[in-house]
């Protein structure tokens, strides 16, 4: 038998304000009653939020790995071990992400998705595989795996798409030969194209956005700004996220990826409502430094995790983030000095949004999921509930 929960003694995060001194009901995994009073709910599992914040879970939309696993590693103990390790730290639903690799891995991936879909329990829950790769701009692959970056063909890719509806998203550097094409196809089947890995100018990248290339993966990482080519300067794919008012963007809030004065410009100019925060995780967060693999522990890249980041061993570039959703958040606070309520926007209701499920997630509104966080003024995360249950309670008060 199911019992309701209720949620008291907190300042809960809305989209029309902070309720101060708020409680909230949950039935079957959905809020029933949100009120400024101690909602009358005889039965009712009470949980006393002890004046902390009680906020819409983080949903991360760009996340490859986490607790010592990729999931690429293609194991359904890698993929609940990504989403219960996330699950500490405030994420209640991640897009799980792949990376440039081999037909057969990829489907490999994609096959375990589906395993692992059924029995993910404990941890964030899964909302769709987002394809990264493999139709990149060779030189701006970054750590992507260059034996495998090619163009689309539409032979693959339409038959990958009919094969796994499980794939929400795909991006790709929208200037490739056939990539338009490949937007647009994307799209008609429902799938989110977006603009990664790219030597694209803002032509290029508005031609994209015509054929549905309509968000910027990791803004500024693996794309151009300003370039020039015989003298002539050129706007980018940077500048081009900026110009097109329509186009979302996602960004690596680590402190890393992007230093703080790109972080106050991304915020200045696309605003927390076409700004998504995101971990582009690798297998490292949430462990401790040193070395680790991008990609699957088969045949993934060797890199370095130091200063709170990975790299490649040469130091030449970074290799993805270590970063946990609750950095993030506390970094767009205290670096960026954003708001707390659009740090929240830009953690929830903006990629709920992008990715097409806010109906049911992305705020704290009557008839929504329970996705809900509890945190203090420093964003430490003290539980996690996913549609009305506890997955994680740090003081295991309210197991």
């Amino acid at each position: 038998m199911k019992h309701q929960l209720k949620l008291f003694n907190g300042q809960i995060i809305t989209p029309s304000g902070i309720i101060k001194d708020g409680c909230l009901l949950v039935d079957n995994g959905c809020i029933i009653e949100i009120g400024g009073n101690n909602i009358d709910a005889p039965g009712a599992i009470e949980i006393d939020a002890g004046g902390r914040y009680i906020s819409p879970g983080f949903i991360d939309i760009h996340v490859h790995g986490g607790g010592g696993y990729d999931f690429m590693d293609n194991t359904v103990e890698a993929f609940l071990g990504v989403a219960n390790l996330h699950a500490r730290y405030g994420t209640t639903a991640m897009s799980a992400t792949t990376l440039t690799s081999s037909r057969a891995d990829l489907v490999e991936t994609l096959e375990t998705y589906q395993l692992a879909e059924k029995q993910n329990t404990g941890g964030a829950q899964f909302i769709g595989m987002h394809l990264e790769g493999p139709y990149f701009a060779l030189n701006q692959a970054g750590a992507q795996d260059t034996r495998y970056i090619r163009n689309p063909d539409p032979a693959e890719y339409k038959e990958i798409l009919s094969a796994f509806p499980s794939i929400k998203r795909w991006s790709a550097a929208p200037e490739l030969a056939g990539a338009l094409e490949f937007g647009k196809y994307v799209t008609s089947k429902g799938v989110l194209a977006s603009m990664a890995h790219t030597d694209a100018i803002y032509d290029d990248a508005l031609a994209g956005f015509k054929n549905g290339y309509t968000l910027a993966t990791h803004l500024y990482s693996g794309m151009n700004g300003v370039i020039r080519r015989n003298a002539f300067r050129y706007a980018g794919a940077v500048e081009a996220a900026y110009l097109i008012d329509e186009m979302d963007v996602e960004i690596i809030a680590d402190g890393i990826h992007l230093p703080t004065a790109l972080l106050k410009l991304v915020y200045k100019i696309k605003g927390p409502g076409k700004t998504a925060l995101i971990t582009d995780a690798m297998r490292a967060a949430g462990m401790p430094p040193g070395e680790s693999v991008l990609g699957s522990l088969k045949n993934g890249i060797k890199v370095i995790v130091e200063d709170d980041v990975a790299k490649l061993p040469d130091r030449s570039a970074f290799a993805g983030s270590a970063a946990t959703f609750d950095r993030l958040v506390r970094n767009m606070i205290n670096i960026a000095e954003v708001p707390l309520t659009d740090a929240i926007s830009m953690a929830s209701a903006t990629p709920a949004r992008i990715m097409g499920i806010n109906d049911k997630k992305g705020s704290i509104v009557v008839g929504m999921d329970a996705d809900i966080v509890i945190f203090d003024r420093e964003i430490n995360v003290g539980m996690t509930i996913i549609k009305g249950q506890i997955v994680y309670d740090r003081e295991g008060q309210n197991r």
